[in-house]
């Protein structure tokens, strides 16, 4: 959860949301990069286009670099027992 933290932590010395913050982060990653943020709800929606107006620095970039890197958060989306349920 030490991930989770660093970008709540983040969000909140920016005013901002941990979502806002993800986006932000991954909006500096690079033009091949594109989130695809799901929602259900319009307060949601209005809440994540704000990530694409949050401009991180490169410290924290770094700050966030240093926290998600892919090799330990990189991994299936769903367990072994709900992958079952995909594509049925």
């Amino acid at each position: 959860m030490r991930a989770a933290s660093v970008v709540t932590e983040l969000a909140r010395r920016r005013g901002a949301t941990p979502a806002q913050v993800a986006l932000a982060w991954l909006l500096h990653k690079g033009d091949d990069i594109v989130p695809i943020p799901g929602t259900k709800r319009r307060r949601y929606l209005e809440e994540n286009a704000g990530g694409a107006s949050l401009a991180l620095d490169p410290g924290e970039i770094a700050e966030l670099d240093r926290a998600l890197p892919p090799e330990v958060v990189a991994g299936p989306r769903y367990n072994e027992k709900m992958m079952t349920f995909i594509d049925r």
